[in-house]
């Protein structure tokens, strides 16, 4: 057993370290999206607007997805770091890719047009699994 605890012991500073900084990625990179895209979900959240939801659920997951990956390959903190900046910039050129794709998708999202939202959510996780493997391989 004091194998384990010393094994826990040695580890647990790097996974407290680790994870914070995934974390911390996190925040930082779900605030800069927030900022970064033309319409603010949150706000259209808190108003009730469901494919406002189902478009910043999809941005989150697709943020999150990719740090999941790096965090779990990452060989130390600047992976993660690096990483995670390489999946936020990509998850900002998935959404502007989407505004090509869905005519007036600023509009229909602001109108609380569910099918645009899942459409979009879905091509948003597609990008997100694809950046996560892509950082693993």
């Amino acid at each position: 057993m004091s194998a384990v605890l010393q094994s826990f012991l040695a580890g647990f500073p790097l996974f407290i370290l680790h994870f914070m900084i995934t974390l911390s990625m996190f925040v930082i990179a779900v605030i800069i999206y927030e900022k970064i895209t033309p319409f603010r979900e949150i706000k259209m959240v808190k108003e009730g607007n469901i494919s406002a939801a189902i478009s910043l659920s999809a941005g989150i997951l697709g943020l999150a997805i990719p740090l999941a990956f790096c965090l779990a390959g990452s060989v130390n903190h600047w992976d993660i770091i690096i990483w995670g900046i390489v999946a936020l910039i990509v998850q900002i050129i998935a959404f502007y890719a989407a505004h090509f794709i869905i005519d007036d998708l600023q509009g229909r999202i602001e109108r609380d047009e569910i099918g645009p939202a899942i459409l979009l959510f879905s091509g948003k996780i597609s990008v997100a699994m694809i950046n996560a493997a892509a950082i693993a391989a």
